[in-house]
């Protein structure tokens, strides 16, 4: 279970959880699996009613990015091998976030083999509205699994990207929306 999970189902504050791990005070096992991410290690009967099967999910935007798409889907690879969680299907594909039709995306979460839906970053299931694809996999007994939360963990910031997001896909298209958003906020920055 990642850190940042752990820590809202105990209602400890996410940062209150990392300075523990940082001090060693962490009240249960959990080991560092990457940069950003620490994974809780909760007993294994619990891990066996909570992840039966577990799907990962990589996408890029173009395919001048296939290289990182196949370094994505090695980092879920190796994470699932490290957590030991049984990965029932692995899904990979070009396409954007905006664009709600993904077929593969759609398989993955069609498939009732697959209670744990794996993203390394929020973006890659989508660029807007993750939040009600968690809900909807809570409410048949799934869940989403974000491995580097990290990205844009002020509320603000995070609406505010998906809210430039949405209107710069309908001014300038959805290829450059994200761009286009970036751009706003760096310059909003300044």
């Amino acid at each position: 279970m990642n850190l940042t999970e752990w820590a809202k189902v105990q209602g400890v504050h996410p940062q209150t959880a990392r300075r523990w791990f940082r001090e060693g005070t962490l009240p249960v096992p959990a080991e560092r699996v990457g940069p950003r991410t620490i994974l809780v290690n909760i007993e294994a009967n619990q891990a066996a009613d909570v992840v039966g099967g577990v799907g990962l999910y990589a996408r890029v935007s173009s395919h001048d990015q296939k290289a990182d798409l196949v370094r994505q889907t090695a980092r879920l690879v190796e994470w699932a091998a490290k957590a030991g969680h049984r990965v029932v299907r692995t899904e990979s594909e070009i396409a954007s976030g905006m664009n709600g039709g993904r077929a593969k995306v759609r398989r993955l979460l069609a498939d009732p083999a697959v209670t744990t839906v794996v993203v390394e970053h929020k973006d890659r299931l989508g660029r807007m509205n993750t939040e009600l694809v968690e809900a909807a996999l809570a409410a048949h007994g799934r869940r989403l699994v974000i491995l580097d939360d990290g990205e844009a963990e002020d509320d603000l910031v995070r609406d505010m990207t998906e809210v430039l997001t949405l209107f710069c896909a309908r001014l300038y298209g959805r290829r450059s929306a994200r761009n286009r958003a970036q751009k706003a906020l760096e310059a909003a920055e300044k």
